[in-house]
């Protein structure tokens, strides 16, 4: 029961939309309305600059990073990972916007950084270099998502599967984004600082 139970609390973590909250308060209107639709911290780029779309950037890293957190207390390391997993499960299919969240990425990092510190810095690298000189950060995530299980069965088998997990769930997540990058409709990043 216990583990049941900090899994949902990991769920509900990742359920907080906060791209969608912090926009509201901002007063730029429901974040689901424009660009992407999505909630995730690129489309709030779009309208609420590079500076507001980081700071949701890092809250959704810092839920799955809680989430990890409390299950490394309730019961250990590799259960830790399972709880980020979920985190990610709530980002992307929050209970309480009738399951259409964001596509995990930040919340990704989060896990990474929490779990295997070394395996963020590979990975942001990874994602900073592509997305910087392809211009699309979709490319840099894909090449993410199939990085991480690798770099999860090198920590030990038993992190490499929630390592697994959270990789195919992210790239189901990104699979229009796919379809545009082997299209090359694929569109490239606005950067903008403020809006």
């Amino acid at each position: 029961m216990i583990y049941f139970i900090t899994i949902l609390i990991a769920y509900l973590l990742g359920s907080i939309p906060m791209g969608l909250l912090l926009t509201r308060l901002a007063g730029k209107g429901d974040l689901r309305k424009v660009g992407s639709g999505n909630i995730g911290a690129t489309n709030v780029m779009r309208v609420g600059g590079l500076r507001m779309a980081g700071l949701v950037w890092i809250l959704d890293m810092a839920k799955a990073i809680v989430a990890v957190f409390i299950g490394n207390v309730v019961v250990g390391d590799v259960f830790g990972a399972w709880c980020g997993f979920a985190a990610i499960v709530g980002h992307c299919y929050p209970i309480w916007l009738k399951f259409r969240g964001g596509k995990g990425i930040s919340s990704l990092f989060g896990v990474l950084l929490a779990v295997s510190p070394i395996s963020f810095v590979v990975c942001g690298a990874e994602w900073l270099i592509v997305a910087l000189t392809s211009g699309i950060s979709s490319l840099g995530a894909v090449i993410v998502f199939c990085l991480i299980p690798v770099l999860g069965f090198l920590i030990g088998v038993n992190i490499g599967w929630p390592f697994l997990a959270i990789g195919g769930l992210c790239m189901w997540r990104h699979r229009e984004n796919i379809k545009r990058l082997f299209a090359k409709t694929e569109s490239k990043i606005e950067w903008k600082w403020k809006k």
